[in-house]
């Protein structure tokens, strides 16, 4: 059984609002697997670079996407740096994948100075801005449809999205 939905895109983009909207849209559940990595390691993802580092981190989350993309039957959103593994994008295809784009300017507002958010908890601005140019190629690569979420409604992105699974 695969995700009725994966949602990928830059921290700020809105994955887990939208999916929590699209979700309960569709009347399925919904699956973060930034809160997998959580509840993998037992203890924050915070906690999980300071005490053992980015590269155990991405570890636990090719792990938790693997899992959730085995188990999914809802919508699933993945961490904004998921795409950055080429065995995660790979087992992306078949699946009905949504990038959330979003700009620097709402990314920005979304996500206010990075609090809880390790890659962001310096000059935030500047490395989110290097963060979305480094991966929106690697989101469109795994995307079957793209969603424009600056400025716009959680509801009426997650509406659009579930047209889109209708079709």
């Amino acid at each position: 059984m695969a995700p009725v939905c994966v949602l990928v895109g830059a921290p700020g983009s809105g994955k887990t609002t939208v999916g929590q909207a699209l979700a309960a849209r569709l009347g399925v559940e919904f699956r973060d697997t930034d809160i997998d990595v959580e509840r993998m390691a037992g203890k924050p993802i915070l906690e999980i670079f300071v005490d053992e580092g980015e590269t155990r981190f991405r570890a636990l989350e090719r792990a938790a996407v693997s899992e959730a993309l085995a188990a999914g039957s809802g919508v699933l959103a993945l961490g904004g740096g998921a795409i950055l593994a080429a065995e995660t994008r790979a087992a992306l295809v078949g699946h009905r994948v949504v990038h959330l784009s979003v700009e620097l300017p709402d990314a920005v507002r979304r996500v206010g100075l990075g609090a809880g958010r390790p890659l962001l908890a310096i000059n935030p601005r500047a490395t989110l801005k290097h963060l979305m140019e480094q991966r929106r190629p690697l989101y469109a690569e795994v995307a079957t449809a793209t969603v424009v979420t600056d400025g716009r409604d959680p509801a009426d992105i997650a509406a659009e999205i579930a047209g889109q699974l209708k079709r």
